[in-house]
């Protein structure tokens, strides 16, 4: 008799846990999930020609040049010095931002013959940029709160 006992408050106190559990994670997926948005400022435009190219990727794939795969893009008229421009609802992950300069209005980074940028560029985390574009792992950075900033100054080449 009291080893049935035993067994059935056994079960009863494993029930109720299982129940518990459900119904936390029931409350935790039922929370809306974060939102924060992000204000990129860009210094040492050489002028106000043409218009200044951002791109925000959330993975490797496609960085920095794009070709369709970032996560969000946007052209806009330079209208100051230094820009500023902001992203508005994202998730909670970690970030990587490309721009360019586009004097020409082409929406392209244009480059000269020997494959050098011939228009200003830029990258998240200013890496030191020696051949080639940096990887996605050097511009990396974290939106985790409401409001995160990042600070991008341009680049130009002298060729």
């Amino acid at each position: 008799m009291l080893r049935s006992l035993q067994v059935g408050l056994g079960a009863i106190a494993l029930l109720s846990s299982v129940m518990l559990a459900k119904t936390i994670y029931a409350q935790s997926s039922a929370q809306p999930k974060f939102r924060g948005s992000l204000t990129v400022e860009i210094s040492g435009l050489q002028n106000q020609k043409g218009l200044l190219c951002i791109r925000l990727f959330n993975e490797s794939k496609g960085f920095p040049e794009g070709d369709g795969k970032s996560t969000k893009r946007e052209c806009i008229k330079i209208t100051e010095e230094p820009m500023q421009f902001s992203f508005k609802n994202l998730a909670a992950s970690s970030y990587a931002v490309a721009v360019f300069h586009d004097a020409n209005g082409d929406r392209k980074l244009n480059r000269n013959a020997a494959g050098i940028p011939t228009e200003g560029y830029g990258f998240s985390n200013n890496p030191v940029i020696k051949t080639g574009p940096p990887k996605f792992g050097q511009a990396i950075f974290l939106v985790a709160g409401p409001n995160t900033g990042v600070k991008i100054q341009m680049k130009y080449s002298s060729l």
